[in-house]
């Protein structure tokens, strides 16, 4: 089978899959901090280092991977 049938080769898949799985980890860190009672505010939860830095980080360094993947000649 010739590789000229597909969009993408072999190496562009494999660096799209690690771009959604950044994406999926930076997406996570961000989540949770959140409190059951209403009345309750947690500030060291929510603007933790993890959820204003690290995720938003991951999130970036994701949606460039995905971009190099499309961008990359197979």
């Amino acid at each position: 089978m010739s590789n000229s049938n597909f969009a993408f080769s072999k190496e562009n898949y494999i660096w799209l899959c690690v771009g959604i799985v950044l994406l999926v980890v930076g997406y996570v860190l961000m989540s949770g901090g959140g409190s059951d009672n209403p009345n309750e505010f947690h500030a060291d939860q929510i603007f933790s280092a993890r959820r204003i830095t690290l995720a938003p980080i991951t999130v970036l360094v994701g949606y460039g991977t995905i971009l190099y993947a499309i961008l990359k000649k197979p």
